[in-house]
């Protein structure tokens, strides 16, 4: 990749593209093209964006930036940009080569005498796109982003420039921009924070992705022939955040990863998931094989007992069935009375000694006792409305005064220490006497637009966000053995900094449903299949294609058990057992490798018609992996292209496999069925 800083009177911006493609001359015009700004920063008191975009966009404002000097580091992978304004704030922008990616982030310092209020800052700014035409490109130019709605995580839309309106007008005089993201605590919640844009044609991409919690926005940007990218913390119009620096006050941005490839959005997308994957390898060591998990949920829905999970622990051991963790999930709190279920009754995290009559340290240790690590649920940073704890509204979050109260949930203030000694006593402490090994951390509502705080909603929001993650490191550093799975109402906190900080992600809350292969396929270009924990909710009713299709799915991520497993059949746990086996044979393909999808995918996922095949190679090319799916409709014979010669089936699950033609061909598939088919060469 090629970093490339362009001045022109002062300004400075950033412009990207691979080794070996070199821009093209540009038409001299000055309509045409121009500097337009490494980092784009709004302080109180400047003039606002014109040309028609106050509202819509705040960057291109009245803040000026004045060059003061840029340091390179002996080894090239660090640049530091730095630049004064007219209000003593120094900006410091920083970008750090780093594999595939590039990482970009913006610290502010203030060197006044006088508060500063900032109103903006990017975490990055990508300018002249496409650098590769002498034009503004018509036609040759795709966004691509990913929306994402409760289990229906991750489908890609891609448009062109013309498609979502970013035309360049005539005479330059107005311009045009996209703000898209997310207000709130659930920063996969509407969109991903991932884009890519195509420049089809020259077959280069640029991607971004943001690795931040709280409210957050991408936008593309054009008032002239190019594109301009850029992205970070919501800003004052779209995540009501502001924040007033002190003399010697310093606020660093969240960070953002940008890639620049020849090649395909897969390929720009490889590079973007590849960059979460060494927060996976910090994890355990009983993660590097990928274990497969039994989670409780889908069994009890809410109400496991002590019997009822050394039952399954007995059930899986009986029938040979080689899973790892087995974990109880919500529910293991619920009060006596019946009218009062564990969705609102969350936070004082007092075990209920009448469906645990021995406590969690016996299930526990008879976990441990039959070979399984145990795990438990826990949503910690909110509070049930029938909780004792809802009470300590002291310590609870506010907006506008009273409780912030969402639905049944309040939020405990995560920057209290109160609230972090209670949390340790009550979540920590419980996990180390007790003996689990496995933490499952839900988080079933967002916060909104933001809580009290002196400066902003948005900064309290900043704030909490801030304060999760240092009780998570908290919790990493007090046990240091402990798998955490990240989950947020399923797939709601799938981005970098809480997959980094975590061993594994619920993918979705889509339990039972068809479209469980569809979403967790899709999410191969958002996440690394080795932390995306996939469902596989058996019943004893399912037909040999459901039960098939369930298991399968399971190889497009973390393969989860659930559902009613001891009343399966002694057919139906023999086809478990073989799943499971097979799986820990792929396990190094799932965990390793790049994945590319196939087929003739539905346009509803609701409604699921035709077929997908995805096929995972790993990386040193020698074993492949594809999982296929066929819905309603599905041709009978399915063809999916190999990467190379010389690959032979070395595990089939169902139906038949052949390689022809640098094809894999299956065949023996029926509707709604799914095979799994593991090749080496």
């Amino acid at each position: 990749m090629v970093a490339l800083y362009r001045t022109l009177d002062g300004e400075v911006d950033l412009v990207l593209h691979p080794v070996g493609c070199e821009p093209v001359p540009h038409r001299d015009d000055p309509v045409a093209s121009a500097v337009e700004g490494l980092v784009q920063l709004h302080v109180r008191g400047d003039g606002l964006t014109d040309r028609y975009l106050s509202g819509r966009s705040m960057r291109s404002n009245g803040t000026r930036l004045r060059l003061r000097g840029q340091d390179v580091t002996p080894d090239r992978r660090v640049v530091t940009t730095t630049f004064d304004t007219d209000h003593g704030l120094v900006v410091h922008h920083s970008l750090e080569h780093r594999g595939d990616v590039l990482t970009s982030s913006v610290a502010l310092v203030h060197d006044g005498s006088r508060p500063v209020t900032v109103d903006l800052v990017s975490s990055f700014a990508i300018a002249g796109i496409t650098p590769f035409a002498d034009d503004d490109a018509p036609g040759r130019v795709v966004l691509h982003r990913w929306r994402s709605a409760w289990s229906l995580e991750g489908r890609l839309v891609s448009e062109t420039l013309e498609d979502v309106h970013l035309v360049p007008n005539y005479a330059g005089a107005g311009a045009v921009a996209e703000r898209f993201g997310q207000v709130g605590t659930m920063p996969v919640r509407g969109w991903f924070p991932q884009a890519v844009v195509e420049d089809t044609v020259a077959g280069v991409c640029w991607g971004a992705q943001l690795a931040w919690g709280g409210s957050w926005q991408l936008e593309a940007y054009r008032r002239r022939d190019d594109l301009c990218l850029a992205g970070g913390l919501a800003d004052r119009e779209f995540g009501h955040w502001r924040l007033t620096l002190a003399p010697g006050d310093r606020l660093v941005t969240p960070q953002a990863r940008l890639t620049v490839v020849r090649g395909t959005l897969d390929d720009a997308c490889d590079r973007l998931v590849g960059a979460m994957v060494p927060g996976a390898l910090g994890q355990p060591s009983i993660e590097h094989g990928l274990p497969v998990i039994v989670n409780e949920w889908c069994t009890t829905w809410g109400r496991p007992t002590h019997d009822s999970v050394l039952g399954i622990a007995d059930w899986l051991n009986d029938h040979g069935i080689g899973a790892a963790y087995l974990v109880i999930d919500a529910g293991w709190f619920r009060p006596d009375d019946e009218t009062i279920d564990w969705y609102s009754s969350h936070g004082d995290w007092e075990v209920s000694h009448r469906h645990f009559p021995a406590g969690l340290k016996a299930v526990a240790d008879g976990l441990r006792a039959r070979g399984f690590v145990p795990g438990i649920w826990f949503e910690l940073e909110t509070v049930g409305t029938h909780a004792e704890a809802s009470a300590e509204t002291a310590h609870l979050l506010a907006r506008d005064g009273v409780p912030l109260t969402v639905g049944v949930r309040r939020f405990w203030d995560m920057t209290d220490p109160w609230v972090i000694a209670r949390l340790t006593a009550r979540v920590t402490d419980v996990l180390r006497e007790c003996g689990f090994g496995y933490l499952k951390i839900d988080y079933n509502e967002t916060i909104g637009l933001g809580c009290d705080h002196p400066q902003s909603p948005g900064e309290g929001l900043r704030r909490q966000v801030l304060g999760t993650y240092g009780f998570l490191d908290g919790l990493r550093a007090a046990l240091p053995g402990l798998v955490i799975e990240n989950c947020a109402s399923g797939g709601h906190r799938l981005e970098p900094s809480f997959v980094g900080r975590t061993a594994m992600s619920s993918f979705s809350d889509a339990h039972e449903p068809p479209e469980i292969p569809i979403i967790a396929a899709a999410l191969h270009r958002l996440l690394p299949p080795r932390q995306s924990q996939v469902w596989a909710v058996l019943h004893p009713t399912d037909s040999p294609e459901r039960l098939r299709s369930s298991l399968a799915a399971g190889f497009l991520g973390r393969l989860c058990l659930s559902g009613d497993l001891t009343s399966l059949s002694e057919g139906q746990a023999l086809v478990v057992r073989d799943t499971v086996a097979l799986y820990a044979r792929a396990a190094p393909v799932i965990a390793d490798g790049t994945s590319r999808l196939y087929g003739d995918l539905p346009r509803s996922w609701r409604h699921l018609e035709g077929w997908q095949a995805l096929r995972r190679v790993a990386s040193d090319a020698r074993a492949a992996l594809v999982v296929a799916h066929t819905f309603a409709g599905a041709p009978a014979t399915v063809r999916v292209p190999l990467k190379g010669d010389g690959w032979q089936p070395d595990a089939v699950s169902y139906g038949s496999a052949a390689v022809e033609e640098g094809h894999l061909v299956l065949a023996g598939l029926r509707p709604h069925d799914a095979t799994v088919v593991l090749l080496r060469r």
